[in-house]
C-alpha cells in the first residue's frame, strides 16, 4: 500500500511554530499551488494546501522557509473522523510533511545569485 502526496508551492506566511505540552515542536504552513489548467475565464487558479510539519523537520524550516518561497514537500495524508452533535460525523484529511525541498527564493535576484553560483 502506499501514502504519499507530494507537491510544490509557494509559502503563503513564515512557519507558525508551537512547542506542545508535551515539549514536540510542531508547524503549520500554507502553500499556494497554482493549477496546470486555466478556468472558464481563461485564468489559473489556484490551490491553499495547509501542512502540518513535525520535530527536527519543523526547526529546518523556521530558518530556511519564509513568505514567498518555493517549496516540495513529500507528504502523507492523515485522515480524522469527529463526532458531531446530533450523531453527525465530520471527516478531515490531514496533511504531514515527511520532507521538504527548497527549490527557490521569493526574490529574482536571489534565484538569480544561486543559479550564478552553481555554475561556478
Amino acid at each position: 500500500m502506499l501514502n504519499q502526496f507530494i507537491v510544490i508551492g509557494r509559502l503563503t506566511h513564515d512557519p507558525e511554530t508551537k512547542i506542545l505540552e508535551d515539549g514536540r515542536k510542531v508547524s503549520d504552513i500554507t502553500l499556494a499551488v497554482q493549477r496546470t489548467f486555466k478556468n472558464m475565464d481563461g485564468n489559473y487558479d489556484t490551490d491553499f494546501i495547509k501542512i502540518t510539519v513535525w520535530e527536527g523537520l519543523a526547526t529546518a524550516i523556521e530558518s530556511y522557509c519564509k513568505k514567498g518561497v518555493m517549496i516540495a514537500v513529500k507528504a502523507r495524508v492523515q485522515s480524522w473522523k469527529y463526532d458531531l452533535p446530533e450523531g453527525k460525523k465530520l471527516n478531515m484529511l490531514e496533511v504531514i510533511a515527511e520532507r521538504i525541498s527548497y527549490l527557490a527564493s521569493s526574490s529574482k535576484n536571489e534565484i538569480k545569485e544561486v543559479e550564478e553560483s552553481s555554475e561556478k
